[in-house]
C-alpha cells in the first residue's frame, strides 16, 4: 500500500429526503487522520445520492473538506474539493485545494490528487505547490 494514506475516523449520515427503499439523498460528515505526504485530520461533508436500488451508489458526490496539519514540516490548515464516486467496490475520489484556503505555513497551496479504495484506510496521491515552488509530490 502507498506511504500516503487517510483513514477514516467517524461517519455520521443523514437522510435529508427521500425513503430508505427509493430514491434519497443525504449528508454525511466524516473525519479523518492523514498520514504521508499530508500529516493532520480533518472533517469533511458529502453530499450523497441514492437510487433506491440495491446497490446503491455508484454517482458522483462533491464533498468539502478542512485539512488542519503540516505538509513538508509546514503547519496549517487548507480545504479541498471532491468530487468522488461511490458504491460496492469502495471510492474514486478526485480532489483539487480550494484556492485561497490556505492558512498558517500552507496559506498559497495549490493542488489537485486522487484516492481509491474499498478499505476505512484509503491510499492517496497529492501533487501540490507551496509559495509558487513547483513540487509534483507523489510518492507510490
Amino acid at each position: 500500500m502507498s506511504e500516503n494514506t487517510f483513514s477514516m475516523k467517524t461517519w455520521d449520515e443523514q437522510v435529508v429526503s427521500g425513503a430508505d427503499d427509493g430514491p434519497r439523498y443525504a449528508h454525511a460528515r466524516a473525519t479523518f487522520s492523514y498520514r504521508g505526504l499530508i500529516e493532520g485530520s480533518s472533517t469533511c461533508d458529502y453530499l450523497l445520492y441514492y437510487d433506491g436500488t440495491p446497490h446503491n451508489g455508484g454517482q458522483r458526490a462533491p464533498g468539502f473538506e478542512r485539512i488542519a496539519g503540516s505538509i513538508e514540516g509546514r503547519e496549517g490548515s487548507f480545504v479541498i474539493r471532491h468530487d468522488v464516486a461511490y458504491g460496492p467496490d469502495g471510492i474514486q475520489d478526485r480532489f483539487a485545494v480550494v484556492p485561497g484556503s490556505g492558512t498558517g505555513g500552507l496559506a498559497g497551496i495549490a493542488g489537485h490528487g486522487t484516492a481509491a479504495g474499498s478499505e476505512e484506510t484509503v491510499a492517496y496521491t497529492f501533487d501540490y505547490t507551496l509559495d509558487g515552488s513547483s513540487g509534483a509530490r507523489t510518492r507510490p
